[in-house]
């Protein structure tokens, strides 16, 4: 199946080489370019992307705001995010917007194609290293103000899910496949995606990296290597 693929990016010259370089792919098609997010809106409507390859830095409407708007409508693309810096608060918004994962401008052609189909097909780009950092790239530059509400809240969410559900979140934040979950907690494969449906609907969640950003927050992984 061919990937529908918009590309925004407010820089010409890397547009036109993200499209030279992905339009070489058998299987993807590049259906459209955007050089700011405000254009994103009506690019969707029109264009009816699988993915968005989006910029995070740009001069009007930025690639957070896009995603944010972006991600709260209804069958949204999936939303890929390019950046220069893979330790940035951006970047950390952007996957809580519900952005599936991240690639760096300098990142080889290959990988960046690679990242598009693994996003087209529903599964993130983004290790539970990379989570770490970012998230602790953030918390270094924040000012102590005592407790974390954002700790808080996000143990409270966990809280209400049932005991099982809780063992798939911290899979999930480890950066488990849905095969080995299976294999960890002693189920079948089709019970971990009914389990992963299940948290992401009550707690209003669109994709995996937010189920692992939400057990990072609750502290469910601070022990973990």
């Amino acid at each position: 199946m061919t990937i529908r693929l918009l590309v925004v990016d407010d820089d010409p010259l890397v547009r036109a080489g993200l499209s030279l370089m992905l339009g070489g792919a058998d299987d993807l098609e590049i259906v459209g370019e955007g050089s700011d997010g405000g254009e994103v809106p009506g690019l969707i409507e029109r264009l009816a992307p699988d993915v968005v390859l989006m910029d995070i830095r740009m001069e009007t409407v930025d690639g957070l705001t896009a995603t944010e708007e972006l991600r709260r409508r209804p069958h949204a693309p999936e939303v890929l995010v390019l950046t220069t810096f893979h330790a940035d608060d951006q970047v950390l918004r952007a996957l809580r917007a519900g952005a599936a994962g991240f690639v760096l401008k300098d990142t080889p052609p290959a990988e960046i194609v690679a990242a598009v189909r693994r996003v087209a097909s529903g599964d993130p780009v983004l290790s539970p290293a990379v989570t770490r950092q970012l998230m602790s790239h953030v918390a270094e530059q924040a000012p102590d103000r005592g407790p974390d509400p954002r700790r808080t809240a996000a143990a409270v969410r966990i809280d209400g899910l049932a005991e099982r559900e809780r063992e798939v979140v911290m899979a999930v934040g480890r950066g488990q496949s849905n095969a080995e979950i299976a294999g960890a907690l002693y189920m079948s494969v089709p019970t971990v995606k009914t389990h992963v449906s299940r948290v992401l609907a009550k707690l209003g969640l669109n994709n995996r990296v937010q189920i692992a950003l939400l057990a990072h927050d609750a502290g469910l992984l601070d022990d973990q290597p």
